[in-house]
C-alpha cells in the first residue's frame, strides 16, 4: 500500500562521462520473461550463465519505479548533507568488531601512508524490517522510514525472489529452495546502503594511485546497485584477469553474485571481483553516491554445497571449507567474520598481514588490483 511521502526536493544525476572507457559487454536479465514457463527457463540460463562468465549482470522490468528510486537518492542526499556531528551519533556501537548497521564514517583507511591520505568513504546502512532490529536514524531517515521499508520489501518481492527461484531452476533445484533459506521475516544482515564517495583533487588521485577501493568481493548472495552516473565501479574478468568499467544503463540494475552463493554452489556461482577506482576526468570534480542492497542468506544456514543435479555433473561438490576439512560457517559467523576484517581501523594499504588475513579457520581473504 502507498506510504505518504514527505517532500525531499529533487535529486539530479550528474551527467555521463563521454571519454571513451573500457566498457564491460554484460548480460541483461530481463524479467518480463517471467510470465510464461517457457521464459522462465530462458531465462535461467541467461542467469547462470551471467554469473559463470562475468559474475556482475544487469537487471530490467524489476517493477519499480524510477521516482522511487530518486527518492532514495534524494534522502541519501540530504542524510550526506548532514554535519558530520550528527552523523556520528549513529555509528554502531562494536563497529571495529563488525557491526556495520547506522553510519560508518570515512578516514578509517589509509591509503597513502607518504602523505596520510585516508579513504573519503562514507556509509549509511539500514537492516530489514523483520522486527529483529531496532531502527533509530538521523530525522531525514527516521521520517522517510515508511517509504524506505516499502522500497527495501519491493526489492526483495520484485528483484530477489525472481533471481533466487531463477537459480534453483538453473541448479535443477525446487523452485522454492533459495527462496527458503532467504526469506525476508527471518533473521539476516541484509541491508539497504546509501553510500558517499567524497571527490579527491587531480593531485591527490595521483597519489592514491587512482583507486579508491581495492578488488575485493562481497561476502552475501547479492548485491544490487542501482544505477548513477559517475563511471568508477571496473570488474574483473574472470579468464583475462582484465579489468572492466560498468556502463550505468537507464532503467536497470547491475547485480552482482556474492560469497554465500559461491560457498552454496561449491564455486559454480562466481563471487565476482570489483573495485572503485578515480572517474575520468570530466567527473572527477563530483562526488559519487550509491544506493545498493545486500542480500544474504538467513542466518542460521550453514554454508555447505546444495545437492544438485547440476553441481553434480559439473563436479562442483565442495566448497573450500570442505575441501579443506575445516567447519563450515553459518551465514551469522561468516558475515561477522568477514565484516571485522572489513571494518579493521587504520589499515595501511599494501600491509600484507591485512589483505591475506585468516579470517575464519580454512579460509583466508586477499584484495586484489
Amino acid at each position: 500500500m502507498p506510504v505518504p511521502v514527505p517532500e525531499l526536493g529533487s535529486f539530479d544525476f550528474v551527467p555521463e562521462t563521454k571519454e571513451n572507457l573500457d566498457w564491460a559487454d554484460l548480460i541483461t536479465v530481463d524479467l518480463n520473461l517471467l510470465r510464461t514457463p517457457e521464459g522462465k527457463k530462458e531465462l535461467a540460463q541467461t542467469l547462470i550463465k551471467a554469473v559463470r562468465e562475468d559474475g556482475f549482470f544487469y537487471v530490467k522490468n524489476f517493477n519499480i519505479s524510477q521516482e522511487r528510486v530518486n527518492r532514495q537518492f534524494a534522502i541519501g542526499k540530504r542524510l550526506y548533507d548532514l554535519p558530520v556531528e550528527e552523523k556520528l551519533k549513529y555509528v554502531p556501537e562494536g563497529l571495529d568488531d563488525g557491526q556495520f548497521n547506522g553510519y560508518v564514517p570515512a578516514g578509517r583507511r589509509i591509503l597513502d601512508p607518504v602523505s596520510g591520505l585516508k579513504d573519503r568513504i562514507e556509509v549509511y546502512n539500514i537492516p530489514k524490517f523483520n522486527g529483529d532490529f531496532a531502527h533509530a536514524h538521523p530525522s531525514v531517515v527516521q521520517d522517510n522510514l515508511p517509504e524506505i521499508e516499502e522500497f527495501a520489501r519491493s526489492l526483495h518481492s520484485e528483484v530477489l525472489d525472481p533471481l533466487h527461484e531463477l537459480l534453483a531452476v538453473a541448479l535443477e533445484l525446487p523452485e522454492d529452495y533459495f527462496t527458503n533459506i532467504h526469506k525476508y521475516e527471518v533473521k539476516s544482515e541484509d541491508h539497504l546502503r546509501y553510500m558517499k564517495y567524497s571527490k579527491y583533487t587531480p593531485d591527490e588521485n595521483q597519489k592514491i594511485g587512482k583507486l579508491w577501493v581495492r578488488g575485493h568481493t562481497d561476502l552475501g548472495s547479492w548485491t544490487l546497485l542501482f544505477r548513477q552516473p559517475v563511471a568508477a565501479l571496473q570488474i574483473q574478468n574472470h579468464k583475462t584477469g582484465e579489468w572492466k568499467y560498468v556502463k550505468p544503463l537507464d532503467a536497470t540494475l547491475t547485480v552482482n553474485a556474492c560469497d554465500a552463493l559461491s560457498f552454496l554452489t561449491g564455486g559454480y556461482v562466481r563471487s565476482t571481483i570489483h573495485r572503485v577506482t578515480s572517474p575520468p576526468k570530466d567527473q572527477e570534480h563530483v562526488d559519487r553516491l550509491g544506493l545498493l542492497y545486500f542480500s544474504r542468506p538467513n542466518n542460521q544456514v550453514v554454508l555447505k554445497t546444495v545437492d544438485s543435479p547440476v553441481l553434480q555433473r559439473e563436479g562442483y561438490t565442495k566448497n573450500s571449507f570442505e575441501e579443506s576439512g575445516n567447519p563450515v560457517p553459518t551465514m551469522e559467523e561468516w558475515t561477522f567474520a568477514k565484516q571485522k576484517w572489513q571494518r579493521t581501523k587504520n589499515v595501511v594499504r599494501g600491509d600484507p598481514s591485512y589483505e591475506t588475513a585468516q579470517i575464519l579457520p580454512g579460509h583466508n581473504e586477499k584484495l586484489y588490483g
